[in-house]
């Protein structure tokens, strides 16, 4: 896989999650009503839990929370709510400068949590009729791929199953820290991003396999602002920020900063220093990443989704159901990534949910499908690897431990 400024977090995005599945024996699949499959044969359902939920082991949360040296942390927090136990814990300071700790009602960048959002939104829209999930993508935005890719369905979209080629290489080092600090503030249209992939061969037929990629949820998000007329931010706003009351998540645009009580982020430079990172232009990251939010929202937002109050019963079991048993990741690993959320089984109990994370942040929200147990943790990493994974990973351990 390239390691491209662009295609970089999907490198981590697919650490932070593959790390954790690697512990795991992988989901349980057990029948439940079908949604349409991305091809190659039936979908494969998943049920809600593998096991019953332990009450809080609040001594491993504890310790999973205040680790923050393995790796390197400047802060982090947990919050877990449902029906068998709530409880929420913090750890480091949220300005290195003043030494203010973190709070719960402080914000953070939740990278690719963004990717819940957008695909709520898109089958929003298939439930009303305005889309088909089996529709060629190529056909509702004509001329943005090239006329040679095969048909991909926008399904195969929302469940990473698009095949599509990597993204060319940037025109700058993005392991150099130095580097990354320097073009913080460039600014990317999703045209542009679109392009970077629409040169070299599709990496497989779609439908065939699964590879995490944030480019899939880009061509989603032009969807959505081509079949709504409105910037996909606002699409979200209108049909889930403001119907929530989700006052302090937002899709902060052309902002570079966050605004009101916030955690900051920090990147390790090469001397070993920590410069700020906070203030970030987030285009690179557009419609699949930008997002900004906290525990308390994500929470409310996590709770709507799996209680039906955001889609109809069919189009939320598309978010419950895997491709068929065929279709793996390139490493050859089950597939893991259903219409919008991805699984983890630890312990014996399956979690869906989605991890996220820009450079300085790293976060999760993920819950049992019965909520018995939902969870939104985060996290400050001074550098952006898959060493973030050990840190879900041991988050993780610490919520389905008996």
């Amino acid at each position: 896989m390239s390691l491209s400024s662009l295609s970089r977090r999907a490198v981590v995005g697919a650490a932070l999650s593959g790390a954790v599945v690697a512990a795991t024996a992988g989901p349980a699949r057990a029948a439940s009503r079908p949604a349409p499959s991305s091809g190659g044969g039936p979908a494969r359902p998943v049920p809600s839990a593998a096991a019953p939920v332990p009450p809080l082991n609040v001594p491993a949360l504890r310790a999973a929370l205040s680790d923050l040296e393995h790796p390197q942390l400047t802060a982090a927090q947990l919050r877990v709510s449902g029906s068998a136990g709530r409880w929420y814990g913090s750890a480091g300071v949220a300005d290195r400068e003043t030494g203010r700790g973190v709070h719960e009602r402080d914000t953070f960048r939740i990278g690719s949590i963004t990717k819940v959002f957008v695909a709520t939104v898109v089958l929003q829209l298939a439930a009303e009729r305005r889309l088909s999930p089996e529709l060629p993508v190529q056909r509702l935005l004509p001329g943005l791929l090239p006329a040679a890719f095969p048909p991909i369905t926008v399904l195969q979209l929302l469940n990473h199953t698009s095949g599509l080629p990597d993204e060319q290489a940037p025109p700058y080092d993005p392991s150099c820290p130095e580097a990354i600090a320097r073009h913080r503030y460039d600014r990317w249209t999703p045209e542009q991003l679109v392009a970077r992939v629409s040169h070299g061969p599709m990496k497989f037929t779609p439908g065939t396999a699964q590879e995490y990629r944030g480019i899939n949820h880009v061509l989603l998000a032009l969807l959505i602002e081509r079949l709504t007329g409105c910037r996909y931010g606002e699409a979200i706003g209108r049909r889930i920020l403001r119907p929530l009351g989700l006052r302090h998540t937002s899709v902060p645009g052309n902002d570079p900063r966050i605004h009101g009580p916030h955690v900051h982020g920090y990147l390790k430079m090469t001397d070993g220093s920590l410069l700020d990172i906070t203030e970030f232009h987030q285009s690179a990251a557009w419609g699949e990443g930008e997002m900004i939010s906290h525990t308390g929202d994500l929470d409310r937002f996590l709770t709507a989704l799996f209680s039906g109050e955001l889609l109809p019963p069919h189009e939320l079991e598309r978010m419950f159901t895997l491709p068929p048993d065929e279709v793996r990741m390139l490493d050859g690993s089950p597939a893991r990534y259903a219409a919008g959320l991805q699984t983890v089984t630890m312990n014996g109990i399956t979690l869906w949910g989605k991890t996220g994370e820009r450079y300085g942040y790293s976060s999760a929200m993920v819950a049992t499908r019965d909520q018995q147990r939902r969870a939104v943790f985060s996290f400050n990493p001074t550098r952006r690897d898959a060493t973030q994974a050990q840190v879900s990973q041991r988050m993780t351990e610490a919520l389905t431990k008996a």
